[in-house]
């Protein structure tokens, strides 16, 4: 059963760099809008699976960390108020008698909308698993591929698996809250950031940590009356062939996320591959009201690149002001003078537009 359903607008569907910069375009032209991420926080590929990572190429900024680049997307939307839906992933997309789109997402949550902007990047991503038997019988209950909420991890032993940013840091996080912690990688080299594989050494010099070089070759516990299985140990399989039990509370494993076209492959814009096919003056697909911004769109020339589709949110912003209001331009005013758009940003007016003339 659906809950009640949500009417809007505007439904933009991914929360990465594209899609957070969506909303502050709809914003200046005074549109709300509602944000549907599979994620539990927002940023995308940026934040998920490399917020140290530094990018060089966002105008004016000659260098910025992708996590603080999200970070600065979020306080540039703020002024607009969007609601975020975390943690869902759209189901369905179709068409409403009175020519809207209606969305279903996995938690059954409705959206009726007049414009859906698709700003997945290339796709919603989903944790790479452990191929291990007997794993989903742990999933959620003693095996986990994020952390949500680090009391559950108190004074368990756990083991980390993985060697990029997001297994170091939650490992180097996670030191002081549970009994102890051992990171598990398959070879000596890290993708993490050089200071937390320091950090990481650091502390197992200390003997306050634990690091091997192998992989987890079996799981063993005891299963409970719900079915789930409680982890108790794992067998650990070092790069000399030797294989080690070691035991543990917790397995936390943080392999990257992979991209999963997933439901997209049903809703009704034609795609190329896995992109879908829009015009370069709305950003629009072959259906009235459906757009895509970002990675997930494709047109003659396209350039994967966050510059790029910060451009393509733009366009696509005018556009729908216009699908809203037909038969009515869309003006363009800008930040530097408009008080319309000081308004909307609320901050103060150094210069109005008459002094400007002047």
């Amino acid at each position: 059963m659906s809950n009640a359903a949500i009417e809007t607008d505007v439904v933009i569907i991914g929360a990465g760099p594209c899609g957070l910069f969506q909303i502050f375009e709809l914003g200046l032209l005074g549109i709300k809008a509602h944000v549907i991420e599979s994620l539990d926080k927002p940023g995308g590929q940026c934040a998920e699976l490399y917020p140290d990572k530094p990018i060089y190429d966002i105008p004016a900024l000659p260098v910025i960390g992708a996590q603080e680049l999200v970070d600065n997307l979020m306080k540039q939307a703020a002024p607009f108020d969007p609601t975020f839906h975390f943690g869902q992933q759209v189901q369905t997309v179709e068409r409403t008698d009175d020519e809207r789109w209606r969305l279903v997402t996995s938690k059954n949550q409705e959206f009726i909308t007049h414009a859906v902007i698709v700003a997945g990047g290339v796709g919603a991503f989903e944790p790479v698993r452990l191929k291990v038997p007997g794993v989903e019988q742990r999933d959620g209950s003693s095996l986990f591929y994020s952390v949500k909420n680090p009391e559950l991890h108190r004074d368990k032993d756990i083991v980390v698996l993985g060697g990029g940013d997001s297994a170091l840091d939650w490992a180097l996080d996670l030191k002081d809250v549970a009994n102890s912690v051992v990171v598990i990688h398959r070879s000596e080299n890290f993708k993490a950031a050089p200071a937390s594989l320091e950090r990481l050494k650091s502390h197992c010099d200390a003997l306050e940590m634990q690091l091997l070089i192998g992989n987890v070759t079996a799981l063993d516990g005891k299963s409970d009356d719900s079915s789930k299985t409680d982890l108790q140990s794992i067998d650990v399989t070092s790069l000399d062939g030797i294989t080690r039990r070691l035991e543990l509370d917790h397995l936390l494993v943080f392999f990257g996320l992979s991209p999963k076209l997933g439901p997209m492959v049903d809703w009704p814009a034609t795609r190329k591959k896995n992109q879908f096919i829009v015009d370069t003056e709305k950003f629009q697909t072959d259906q009235p009201g459906f757009y895509a911004v970002g990675d997930i769109n494709w047109y003659p020339g396209k350039k994967k690149l966050i510059l790029s589709g910060f451009h393509e949110a733009a366009l696509a912003a005018f556009a729908i002001k216009e699908q809203l209001n037909p038969g009515k331009k869309a003006s363009l005013q800008y930040t530097t003078t408009s008080t319309l758009m000081h308004e909307r940003l609320g901050v103060d007016n150094p210069f109005s537009d008459d002094e400007i003339a002047a």
